[in-house]
């Protein structure tokens, strides 16, 4: 048995989990494209926040300041996240602090790359 006082606290809250879920899902499906790992393995995003009304903030940075992706990773992690039903508005900030480097990919992206 459910206690409906207890689920209506608590929906909010999942219903947060559940865009955060979706978020992550939807940022593994941005690459870089010169790794063939996505951004979220190689540990570029740094932030992700989901507000009550389900704006969604993000905030990443890229391997390099100098990436020639610059501007399309950025653009293409909100329009990945901004198809998700039910995400209201999406803001991505690009950041350089704490500098990128290697440590930050998960073993995933370290074993696909092979540094393992």
């Amino acid at each position: 048995m459910h206690n409906s006082a207890m689920e209506n606290t608590d929906q909010s809250t999942d219903d947060q989990e559940e865009i955060k879920r979706k978020v992550v899902n939807a940022i593994k499906d941005v690459y870089d494209p010169e790794i063939p790992v996505d951004v979220y393995e190689l540990g570029l995003i740094y932030e992700i926040t989901v507000y009550p009304v389900n704006n969604v903030y993000i905030l990443m940075t890229l391997t390099s300041p100098n990436c020639p992706a610059a501007e399309s990773i950025p653009s293409e992690v909100k329009t990945s996240v901004s198809s998700i039903e039910g995400v209201n508005n999406v803001e991505v900030e690009l950041t350089f602090d704490p500098p990128y480097s290697q440590d930050m990919m998960s073993e995933v992206a370290k074993l696909e790359l092979g540094f393992l």
